[in-house]
């Protein structure tokens, strides 16, 4: 079965178009080149369909790192 993390590197190399994208859970939007307002709405419609999930305004102004990300979407799986 996938992981969370798995699942999201696949969804970040598809949205960057950048197949050598790995991810850290310390990882920000400084450390992948392209991460721009447009990759970020992209990167979030694109987690949100995956993951069959919304995310709240909230939510979305406390994600600071792929860590927060995989958190908020962990809260929402169990749900």
């Amino acid at each position: 079965m996938a992981t969370i993390t798995s699942e999201l590197i696949q969804i970040f190399q598809q949205v960057f178009g950048d197949p050598a994208i790995n991810l850290s859970p310390e990882m920000t939007a400084d450390d992948v080149e392209g991460w721009d307002s447009l990759s970020h709405a992209n990167l979030i419609l694109a987690i949100e369909n995956h993951f069959r999930i919304e995310f709240s305004r909230k939510e979305l102004a406390g994600l600071k790192s792929v860590g927060d990300l995989t958190r908020v979407i962990e809260s929402k799986r169990v749900k």
